[in-house]
């Protein structure tokens, strides 16, 4: 197989990955800004856990171009509630975190990867947005947990966090209410979501990971102005 042009980073999670690139997605933005400089690639899953990612990973990491970085976003449904089958303990769901970086490493040492911690949930919104009849399927303070653990474990094994909850329990003035504008079912994000999303990202690559700041990347291909 020919190597591939541009080197790549990959966006691995569920749903707010696979949505990513709607319009004002955070992925969208992203390949915007490493336009002929990375490709970014969307495999996000939607519906997916650490559990049935971790050999998704593996395929995708056994195939295509040289990764220089892969942000790995799961949460959302590893904290849904019993008797949910996405549901996966927290213990478990730490440990699957610390394979796929483990895997990751495994393959390229030299691949740099962020993880990112699950956006807080608005509880009245989540009800809302569900059959009457349905069980609650996630909570605030279950999803929180989580969100903590992803933070514990990047400090943990010396990665990168974007700290998503925070950046948006900020934004929403620590009240549950505040969330509502950046959500749209209590979970899912809204285009001024996926900004915050962006902007957080994007901070964070600039801050720890320098040598993958789009503005100090070099474009692969020469500009035409300078061919005649």
């Amino acid at each position: 197989m020919a190597a591939a042009v541009y080197d790549a980073v990959v966006l691995f999670g569920d749903s707010l990955t696979q949505m990513g690139w709607n319009t004002g997605g955070f992925g969208a933005q992203l390949a915007s800004v490493y336009t002929r400089k990375l490709d970014v690639l969307n495999r996000g899953l939607s519906g997916y856990n650490t559990k049935w990612a971790l050999p998704i990973l593996q395929k995708c990491l056994a195939a295509g171009p040289k990764t220089r970085l892969i942000v790995i976003w799961f949460g959302a449904n590893d904290s849904t509630i019993l008797p949910s089958i996405q549901h996966v303990p927290l213990d478990a769901f730490i440990a699957n975190l610390k394979e796929m970086v483990r895997l990751i490493h495994e393959a390229d040492s030299s691949t740099k990867i962020v993880l990112m911690t699950p956006p807080p949930i608005n509880d009245e919104q989540r009800a809302e947005s569900r059959d009457a009849l349905a069980p609650v399927d996630r909570t605030f303070d279950n999803t929180e947990a989580y969100a903590k653990a992803v933070a514990q474990t990047g400090q943990e094994l010396g990665v990168a966090v974007v700290d998503v909850w925070s950046a948006f329990w900020r934004i929403a003035g620590e009240e549950q209410g505040g969330l509502k504008g950046y959500l749209t079912d209590g979970l899912h994000l809204t285009s001024a979501g996926y900004e915050v999303v962006y902007d957080a990202l994007l901070g964070t690559i600039r801050a720890s990971l320098s040598e993958l700041d789009p503005e100090k990347m070099v474009e692969v291909f020469a500009r035409w102005e300078t061919l005649g």
